[in-house]
């Protein structure tokens, strides 16, 4: 039996949803298994949201214009984001195929949506500017001091952390259950760090300031430009219309109709090999009452764990930034925004709090960085398997064939480009091609989610916070390109 979806590509097979307690070999999910075994795709879109907007953008902007207008900006971003990233993973879970795959069923088809979403998604994020901002961070721990403009051997260090990346997807069984533990310990320890330095530094009034600034509807602050607002609302939380290309780690958690498609496994891994097209289920009285617990699985993991999380990643950095600005009385730029708390917390409390920042300056930026760097090798590594019979012939049903050698090509273009650029601007350009993504593909959501089986489709009002995000970042985008060819639409 199959279900037809979409156009150009085949038919998704039907078969029943398996309950989570399959999936996640338990007799129940309770508490601790929710969190041993259910909770896991959000964090490692976690670690990469808290390095984006969180530790740069965000404690840039409020370092340099205060909390008011810019805090209202982070908390529509970041409630919009969560939403969209739920849209995103419904068709994950319901179909067990990827958004990019997804996307070609899209018409015209994959021969348009396919190459076109891989090529957007490198192009925005292969600039390396995380790497590059913590390369920052190790030269200053390495040398007790901030790097001078220009130095080379930061972007050394960047470009060993790349090679780091790729020693810990190469030693995994599987990359995506690897990629969740790492940063269950690599976020708690960022967010416990964070926490207890701002304890120390911060005093309740910033804290005060600073929640007030996210719930303060307020124009934004006088002198900031549409295309600084652009890349923070892009990357506070995530990637703004991109943010898709991490929801895959579904699939390979093994949620819904993910755990009939397959998953890339690392090189210690078994042999796994990926469906080229998805599975679903039949709309019976068994598969409704399993949708609703996967789909209940699903809101937890994004709304209790990525939400909150990105909330508390963003008002952390922020106010720190905000202390260290009242310390110094200078604020940030964006050559120094990576180790200008450093500096400010050396100088006024000593050596101690110096290297402790650097260290969770280096930790955040590389949790992003892994994230990131991964996910481009994955997105492009499931639209080649998912559309090219030649490949998976070539690579005998193997996707790791595929995707190492791809990782590889793409460190060592990483390692060009940021010698290029100051790593902020590269963060920046980043973040505002990522609100590109919101002007295709809500629309793209829309079609392929209104026809998935009848108790996996959005409400209608789901439809409309997805046209949401293509009027608030879409903007910013369309405003980034006026500012880039010559003037900017809108200034504040």
């Amino acid at each position: 039996m199959t279900l037809p979806l979409g156009v150009s590509r085949p038919e998704l097979l039907v078969t029943n949803l398996p309950t989570p307690e399959e999936v996640f070999r338990v007799t129940r999910i309770g508490p601790r298994e929710l969190f041993q075994h259910a909770v896991g795709p959000s964090l490692i879109a976690l670690g990469i949201s808290i390095g984006s907007g969180e530790w740069l953008l965000g404690p840039l902007s409020v370092g340099q214009y205060g909390f008011v207008g810019v805090g209202w900006v982070i908390l529509i971003s970041a409630l919009l984001q969560t939403f969209y990233n739920v849209e995103c993973a419904r068709y994950v879970v319901a179909t067990g195929e990827t958004p990019v795959v997804g996307w070609g069923r899209v018409p015209p088809g994959w021969r348009l949506w396919v190459p076109l979403s891989v090529l957007v998604v490198i192009f925005a994020f292969i600039a390396g500017g995380w790497a590059a901002s913590a390369g920052q961070g190790v030269y200053a721990l390495v040398h007790g001091t901030v790097a001078p403009a220009g130095a080379e051997e930061p972007r050394l260090w960047a470009i060993a952390l790349l090679v780091v990346v790729f020693l810990i997807t190469a030693a995994a069984r599987r990359i995506s259950r690897t990629l969740e533990l790492a940063n269950w310990v690599l976020v708690g320890s960022i967010l416990v760090a964070l926490l207890l330095v701002c304890l120390f530094v911060v005093p309740w009034s910033v804290w005060w300031e600073g929640v007030r600034g996210f719930f303060t509807p307020a124009v934004p602050p006088s002198g900031i430009t549409a295309t600084q607002l652009g890349g923070l609302a892009g990357f506070t939380a995530l990637a703004s219309g991109l943010n898709w290309y991490v929801m895959g780690h579904y699939r390979d958690k093994g949620y819904g109709m993910g755990y009939r498609a397959g998953y890339i496994s690392g090189m210690r891994g078994e042999r796994r090999e990926i469906l080229a097209s998805g599975v679903t289920f039949p709309d019976d009285e068994l598969n409704r009452g399993l949708w609703r617990r996967w789909y209940r699985l699903l809101l937890t993991d994004m709304w209790g764990v990525f939400f909150v999380g990105a909330m508390l990643g963003m008002l952390l950095p922020t106010i720190l930034m905000s202390q260290a600005v009242a310390l110094s009385g200078e604020r940030p730029t964006r050559a120094d925004v990576p180790t200008f708390v450093a500096a400010v917390l050396g100088e006024e409390y000593g050596p101690f709090l110096f290297y402790v920042a650097l260290v969770l300056g280096v930790l955040i930026l590389f949790t992003t960085q892994l994230g990131i760097f991964e996910a481009m090798v994955r997105v492009t590594t499931d639209a080649a398997h998912a559309t090219s019979p030649r490949l998976r012939a070539l690579v005998e049903g193997d996707p790791r064939r595929f995707y190492y050698p791809f990782m590889i090509v793409l460190l060592v273009v990483i390692s060009i480009i940021i010698h290029l650029s100051l790593p902020v601007a590269l963060v920046e350009w980043s973040a505002n091609m990522s609100n590109l993504g919101a002007l295709l593909y809500p629309f793209l959501l829309i079609y392929l989610n209104s026809r998935l089986p009848r108790p996996a489709r959005p409400r209608p009002w789901h439809y409309v916070v997805l046209v949401l995000n293509f009027l608030f970042f879409g903007f910013f985008f369309v405003n980034f390109l006026a500012d880039f060819v010559g003037d900017p639409l809108v200034t504040f």
